[in-house]
């Protein structure tokens, strides 16, 4: 007879983590291929690189602390594929590819690896990938290509770049927080003339990823809802409570893309339901308020700081065990 010794809580399931990641890059396959449909050449360029980077940087690091090829191969979890397919869909596609690359490194040697791999980062490898690339080259990622598709309202269009135009200064989310006529409804949920960044064209695309995570009960699609509701209505408070602005809100920008790949991410959130929907409502708001009196999307900003964070959450939502009291303190 053997016996098997591990760490509680015992939850028996047929899920593994290289199950779960392998079903999160199926999830952003919409998102992926409606990315390069608007974008083209330099989406497939930016998606390789994001995911060749990631994968590399991971089997680098583990040759350098010892382990053996056949070890890194047998042991992988996808966790690096689905890192750099989220970090390329929340970058433009131009065809700067060394930032995606420095960045997915910076990603999965700093952030995750350092920390002891899966299970054991502090923050989202993906949002500190993107805050790193956009401190450090804050010029190209304020840059985005022209999609394809649809005619961009109220834009200024300067010179060609990679084989688009690129827009300096007006996405649909700038032009919103700018008080300009952002697109229409119709047009941010089908990514029809979106200027921004890869994966947050499509919310259709977004939606169809989310519905196959929450049928997979891989993750809970009711905590991105609730977010992106809150977000709305805070939009709407931050607007002289113009209800026009809430769609604007939720769908302009990479706050709905995030709201369902990133800040479900099972390491850096909070470990009771209290302290989930506390971290969602937190996520929302922030991420409205600071993009609001910035002019910038910050949603990777506000998932880092709702990230660290966490421990408080934790330490306040947690249920105390029965017949718990309080130690006293000594009188000194």
């Amino acid at each position: 007879m053997q016996l098997f010794f591990s760490q509680s809580p015992h939850v028996r399931s047929n899920n593994s983590t290289r199950k779960i990641m392998l079903s999160v890059a199926i999830a952003l396959a919409p998102s992926s291929i409606a990315g390069i449909v608007f974008f083209g050449l330099p989406a497939v360029l930016m998606l390789l690189t994001a995911v060749i980077s990631s994968i590399g940087a991971e089997v680098v690091y583990e040759l350098c602390v010892g382990k053996k090829f056949k070890t890194i191969f047998e042991d992988m979890d996808y966790s690096s594929l689905v890192t750099g397919l989220i970090l390329a869909l929340i970058m433009p596609a131009t065809y700067h590819l060394y930032v995606v690359a420095l960045a997915s490194v910076f990603a999965i040697v700093v952030v995750k690896m350092f920390f002891g791999g899966t299970g054991n980062n502090l923050v989202n490898p993906a949002a500190s990938g993107r805050i790193f690339a956009f401190i450090s080259f804050s010029a190209i990622l304020d840059s985005f290509v022209k999609p394809s598709i649809g005619a961009i309202k109220n834009v200024v269009l300067t010179g060609p770049s990679a084989g688009g135009t690129v827009v300096t200064g007006a996405t649909s989310l700038k032009n919103f927080l700018a008080g300009g006529n952002s697109l229409s409804t119709i047009d941010l949920l089908l990514g029809t003339g979106v200027a921004g960044c890869i994966g947050e064209t499509c919310k259709i695309a977004i939606l169809i990823g989310a519905i196959y995570l929450a049928i997979k009960k891989i993750i809970d699609i009711k905590l991105p809802i609730f977010a992106l509701l809150l977000a709305g209505i805070t939009g709407v408070a931050l607007n002289e409570f113009d209800f026009g602005a809430f769609l604007p809100t939720v769908l302009s920008g990479g706050l709905f893309f995030a709201c369902f790949f990133m800040a479900t991410d099972f390491v850096t959130n909070p470990r009771t339901t209290l302290g989930r929907y506390v971290f969602f409502a937190g996520f929302a708001i922030l991420t409205v308020v600071l993009r609001q009196f910035s002019g910038y999307e910050t949603a990777s900003f506000a998932l880092l700081i709702m990230n660290l964070i966490v421990p408080l959450i934790d330490k306040i939502t947690i249920n105390k065990p029965f017949g718990y009291k309080k130690p006293q303190k000594e009188a000194k």
